[in-house]
């Protein structure tokens, strides 16, 4: 009988693990890993449960937090750009994936949708009293970005005429109306979350909300965080966030269970049955959507 190959998403999502625990998932000597809150022992006993269902964790000093956040930043990218690029059969498009590694105030503003932010920032340059009304609330920097490119009239009319040049001279789609991106989604990724950090991807998500023209991309969280208090300080709720989707969602069930946490249990599945929580391979068909 022939050897069944495995799904595309269980495989990629090992291939993310690993990486993971090749880079970012270390263990220091002291036994903590590095998603872990060291001065929380709830913290640690559910992040070394989550190890061991893993595999072996790198054994090293913790990387520096910019540097462990720009690693799974990277590494969360890659894994979409694996998987989601597969569901042209569901999801059609010519898709840019990619980790933005930067903090210009404007990265934003390549997208369709918040084109308009440039004029924002020029007019805040000139005139100080408008510069303090808005503040920064039209500046947004996504740590990773999915966009799709505008399509062709050519591409448009393959099954059958569908555009001219008597219509659809606004459609967002059409390139001969436009050239610019349009953004898909925007992914802010918190490998660990304290209550400061993730209040910034919520101020993220509403100034991604207030500011578009158009459709608004999805916005999601992607986490590594082990503590299911400090999950929902940004999973529960709705308006701002889609949803948060967790590296290894079975896998911190299971810590739970065999630390014996039942209240950070409960909290988990009011988050998980409320679809406010789901994991890392759910992620790709829900941008499908």
């Amino acid at each position: 009988m022939a050897k069944t190959s495995a799904a595309l998403l269980a495989d990629h999502r090992k291939r993310f693990h690993a990486a993971l625990l090749a880079r970012v998932l270390t263990t220091n000597s002291a036994g903590i890993p590095s998603n872990a809150d060291g001065n929380n022992a709830a913290s640690v006993s559910i992040a070394v449960e989550i190890c061991k269902e893993l595999g072996s964790s790198t054994i090293t000093a913790r990387l520096a937090g910019q540097t462990s956040g720009g690693a799974f930043e990277e590494i969360c990218a890659n894994f979409l750009s694996d998987t989601f690029k597969q569901l042209g059969h569901l999801r059609p498009g010519k898709w840019d994936i990619k980790a933005t590694r930067s903090r210009n105030r404007l990265t934003i503003a390549k997208y369709q949708q918040y084109k308009h932010v440039v004029a924002l920032f020029e007019a805040a340059k000139k005139d100080r009293q408008l510069a303090a009304a808005l503040g920064s609330d039209y500046t947004i920097t996504p740590d990773i970005i999915i966009a799709r490119e505008p399509e062709d009239d050519a591409a448009i009319n393959t099954p059958l005429p569908i555009v001219d040049s008597s219509v659809a001279n606004h459609a967002d789609l059409r390139r001969s109306n436009h050239a610019d991106p349009l953004l898909h989604a925007s992914i802010s990724c918190k490998w660990t979350m304290r209550s400061d950090r993730a209040q910034n991807s919520r101020s993220e998500a509403l100034n991604l909300i207030r500011n578009r023209k158009g459709r608004l991309p999805h916005i999601m969280v992607v986490t590594g965080e082990p503590l299911p208090s400090r999950i929902a300080s940004i999973a529960l709720g709705t308006g701002d966030i889609d949803c948060v989707y967790h590296f290894a969602l079975p896998e911190l069930v299971r810590a739970l269970q065999a630390t014996h946490h039942a209240i950070g249990t409960d909290l988990l599945e009011t988050m998980i049955e409320g679809k406010r929580l789901k994991d890392i391979s759910d992620l790709p068909l829900d941008l499908a959507v």
